[in-house]
């Protein structure tokens, strides 16, 4: 809070406008947080304030006016704007005044938007704010609408602006590669530009998610500091852009990647930018972190607060070696292990050119009829006998070159036609800003479900962003590519949950390609990593946390590092939404018994982990040792995760303390999930105790885990 009294007595003393004459303010505010905007006396809008919520709402008369809320590009500001237009007459400059506001309820809190106008081009961005009260969350996004009597250009169009003055910043990103996402990273932010960008169309989070924390004064601690966390949500490029001005401000722009992307605005016509997605916490990443899980749960996320179906998938079993024998053979060991669903990868489609491999047949929806001659009809009726429901693996937005649709269509494809060729994963990617192709897309699973209305659930994969950039549909309009592409895929995805609003979907991209809000509006979850190693998926699920709740990581058990146990593999796959990927039949009969009761216990925790409030105990980051906690709404009953992973010799170990629990209530704890079957002896603290004292959690036995049940008495 005392950041923000020293940005406005600064601004006080620096803007040329004061809030003498100020007109009207306007306050978007949570529980907890508080924007205000002011008039000023020349009629544009000012950031005043963003901070704790102060007690007495009268106090806000007293601010500063602050910077301006949406600058523009062509006039008086010298750095970043959020808006910049080229108009018809070459003028490329918008000046914004405040015309009129609305507030109206909406739910979980209200909706705020606030409409401005340029007075010449008659150019008007309406604001929009959505506060989720109790959460502590807000969204926000622009609305630009060309009223003026020519067709325009927006070279830059941002969602959000937020204005800062602190002593220091602090930007924690996350970024990566593929099998290698979320790696964290902090720097201090000096004078000039830091900018996290993404240019690969699809599959656009590959390098980086669309996700940040900024923390002022100092590095906040997970319990500890002021701290801003965002996300767009967007599927697409995007762009954060961090500048830090000759005054010590910081202007923090989210939104569309402008890169390759001007968008040509007819007159009348409108643009609506992504939603930025932002809490600000007073009390570190862990309640921020928090926030944003309620939210998600209860407002964003499909089934948000519904359940999720453990799996068996086939991958590491037969990769794309199979028949229906098999499959059906697995299918049984589904039912085995006590899973909810069995799970089909790639590798069951193409005949013309059959999917052996990752080299061809992407396009050619239909059942290769030598390995399935039978028809996915097979599997789903062997699933129904066997009591588990049956998932389809597909990536509908990709054509290999080598297949029927590539041959039939390829002005369906991105692509130039007077160069060669560039594969990613030895595939192209469909043009999903031609409505032919949304139709296809479309089709590809409505064809699927008509025939087979069995299936239960479809692995929706991403594996290519985009390469050869040139579209036939867009013609003159080539930089509309990117952001109509994306636009293509949500009237797709549209039209799916408009027709199946039950079907679940796994929001996959050969990993984390694509994990945005946005696209969690249509799947019920997201595949963060093809790597499954699990000490590194405790670093990467870890990052993920930071926004997403353990309701959206899909995490499985795999054969990835068999230098750990199975145990400690479960142990980790445990923490978020717990699958299979391994062969039954290459475990022994002990090990097949432990996976077996770790999805009774999975089951039974589900209360904690996929609903509860999640606290990050001990990171990876910080040493040999990691520890998470899941506590159940009602305080009634939570889990701990401790593991070590690669302790040194003779390392002191301390006690983890505990978090999130009726601090008056006692705890029965046990270890459970034990390797050996067993399940340790109960013994009773108090909330307070477990909080405060702790309990030594770790050992020095290399890749190890245990997990603690807390159950209320």
């Amino acid at each position: 809070m005392k950041n923000f009294i020293k940005l406005f007595s600064a601004l006080c003393l620096l803007l040329v406008a004061g809030n003498v004459g100020a007109k009207e303010q306007i306050v978007v505010e949570t529980n907890g947080t508080s924007l205000v905007f002011t008039v000023g006396d020349n009629g544009r809008l000012y950031q005043s304030y963003f901070g704790k919520k102060l007690a007495d709402k009268a106090d806000y008369a007293s601010l500063p006016l602050g910077k301006e809320a949406y600058l523009t590009h062509g006039m008086e500001d010298y750095f970043e704007p959020a808006l910049h237009v080229n108009h018809a007459d070459g003028n490329p400059s918008t000046l914004l005044n405040y015309k009129s506001h609305e507030t109206k309820a909406c739910p979980g809190g209200t909706e705020t938007v606030i409409y401005l106008a340029d007075p010449v081009y008659s150019d008007e961005v309406a604001m929009h704010f959505v506060a989720f009260v109790e959460e502590d969350v807000f969204k926000t996004w622009t609305e630009i609408t060309n009223k003026g009597k020519s067709a325009v250009e927006l070279e830059k169009y941002a969602s959000s602006l937020l204005h800062f003055f602190a002593p220091k910043y602090y930007l924690t990103q996350y970024d990566g590669d593929w099998a290698a996402e979320v790696h964290k990273h902090t720097q201090e932010l000096y004078f000039g530009k830091k900018v996290i960008d993404t240019k690969l169309g699809a599959r656009a989070d590959m390098f980086t998610p669309p996700f940040f924390q900024l923390s002022l004064d100092k590095p906040a601690t997970e319990c500890s500091g002021e701290v801003l966390v965002g996300t767009l949500g967007w599927s697409g490029n995007f762009r954060f852009t961090f500048e830090v001005d000759n005054l010590g401000g910081l202007r923090v722009l989210s939104g569309i990647n402008p890169y390759a992307s001007q968008y040509k605005l007819a007159k009348g016509g409108s643009f609506k930018t992504p939603e930025f997605i932002f809490t600000l916490s007073q009390s570190g990443t862990g309640h921020a972190s928090r926030c944003l899980h309620d939210w998600a749960r209860k407002y964003q996320i499909k089934d948000g607060e519904g359940d999720r179906m453990t799996l068996l998938n086939n991958w590491e079993a037969t990769y794309f070696d199979f028949d229906e024998d098999k499959l059906v053979s697995l299918i049984s060991d589904a039912k085995t292990l006590g899973v909810d669903m069995f799970l089909l990868d790639d590798g069951w489609f193409g005949n013309k050119y059959k999917r052996h491999s990752d080299t061809q047949a992407l396009g050619d929806w239909e059942v290769t009829a030598d390995k399935l001659p039978n028809g996915i009809g097979r599997l789903t009726d062997e699933a129904a006998k066997q009591g588990v429901k049956f998932g389809l693996w597909i990536e509908p937005e990709m054509v290999s070159p080598k297949s029927e649709l590539y041959e039939k269509h390829r002005d369906w494809v991105i692509r130039l036609d007077n160069r060669k060729e560039y594969y990613f994963r030895n595939q192209l990617v469909l043009d999903l800003s031609n409505p032919k192709v949304q139709d296809y897309v479309f089709g590809v699973v409505d064809g699927l479900m008509t025939k087979y209305p069995d299936i239960a659930y479809f692995k929706w994969d991403c594996n290519s962003p985009i390469t050869n950039i040139y579209s036939k549909y867009e013609k003159m309009n080539q930089s509309h590519l990117y952001v109509d592409y994306v636009r293509g895929l949500y009237k797709v995805l549209d039209r799916i949950k408009a027709k199946y609003p039950d079907l679940p979907m796994m929001l996959c991209s050969g990993g984390g390609g694509r994990t945005d809000y946005e696209a969690l509006k249509y799947f019920v979850e997201m595949w963060p990593s093809d790597n499954t190693d699990p000490v590194e998926r405790l670093f990467i699920q870890w990052g993920y946390s930071q926004v997403f709740p353990a309701k959206v990581q899909c995490a499985h058990v795999t054969s990835w590092n068999k230098s750990a146990s199975l145990k400690f593999r479960v142990n980790v796959a445990m923490m978020g939404k717990l699958g299979f990927d391994i062969n039954l039949h290459e475990i022994s009969a002990e090990e097949l018994a432990y996976c077996k009761q770790s999805v009774i216990d999975f089951n039974r925790l589900k209360p904690a982990i996929l609903a509860g409030d999640q606290y990050r105990l001990v990171s990876p980051y910080d040493g040999n040792h990691a520890s998470t906690m899941y506590v159940s709404k009602d305080k009634r009953s939570a889990v701990v995760f401790a593991f070590d992973i690669y302790p040194r010799y003779g390392e002191i170990l301390y006690n983890v303390k505990f978090a999130g629990l009726d601090a008056s209530a006692t705890y029965d704890v046990r270890e459970i999930n034990r390797a050996d079957g067993s399940v340790g002896e109960a013994k009773a603290y108090s909330g307070d105790y477990l909080m405060t004292v702790g309990l030594p959690l770790f050992t020095g036995n290399k890749l190890a885990s245990r997990v603690y049940e807390l159950t209320a008495r």
